[in-house]
């Protein structure tokens, strides 16, 4: 059988899957699965996409956080998205009857949520942008890599599936920090550190999304214990 390819933006989404053994561009859990961090955004998914199916990943997960646009959504939610779609209305839905074997592989131990994902190029940071997208779109959460992992799937005629954990609410402004440190496909802490001397009193907003980030972390790591399901054949 050939093995998963998960992508993960960052370092710290792709550790909830336990320890990995590095092989060059991307590493290898102890399940054989294969993984790579990508970096943030469309490109660099693409790229790790396109590298974990040469090296023969069978079916391909975009795993990580994501922002909530549906105010039902908390922090930590696990969202098991029916498809993802693009701003200008490009969809790709996951395979599902993976799908469905990953939901109930998880439902007793994690609040799994349902829907569409949107993809964007870069943070929607506002209450009332992350309410245009949501009325616009019909998604229930944003993030900016499953695209890319999406497409390639297509291309290389692989299963998709996401699996992404909620951190900031509906209701929660991104930190401008943040948002300027993530710029450029890695969060650069120097950035932020810089971001946070000019406007001390975002300190109190970067407090609460390291809190929420926990919270989403936790719900990764507690579906990697759960197992990710096997995918279907090609």
């Amino acid at each position: 059988m050939r093995p998963l390819g998960i992508v993960a933006a960052l370092s710290a989404e792709a550790r909830t899957l336990g320890r990995a053994a590095r092989r060059g561009a991307h590493a290898t859990l102890a399940d054989g699965s294969l993984i790579a961090v990508s970096g943030i955004g469309f490109d660099a998914a693409t790229r790790a996409s396109h590298g974990l199916a040469d090296a023969g990943a069978g079916a391909l997960v975009s795993w990580g956080v994501a922002g909530g646009l549906d105010p039902l959504l908390e922090p930590g939610a696990v969202l098991l998205p029916t498809e993802v779609i693009s701003a200008d209305g490009s969809r790709y839905p996951v395979a599902p009857v993976w799908r469905e074997r990953q939901l109930a592989a998880i439902a007793a131990s994690c609040r799994v949520a349902a829907g569409p994902l949107l993809c964007v190029g870069r943070p929607i940071d506002s209450i009332e942008d992350k309410m245009r997208a949501r009325r616009a779109t019909g998604a229930v959460a944003v993030d900016m890599e499953s695209l890319a992992v999406a497409a390639v799937a297509r291309d290389r005629r692989l299963p998709f599936l996401a699996v992404r954990a909620i951190v900031d609410a509906a209701g929660d402004t991104l930190p401008r920090a943040v948002v300027a440190a993530s710029r450029g496909g890695r969060l650069r802490l120097a950035t932020l550190a810089a971001g946070i001397v000019r406007s001390p009193a975002e300190l109190v907003s970067l407090i609460g999304l390291a809190r929420r980030y926990r919270a989403a972390r936790a719900s990764l790591t507690a579906v990697a214990r759960a197992g990710l399901a096997a995918a279907p054949p090609a």
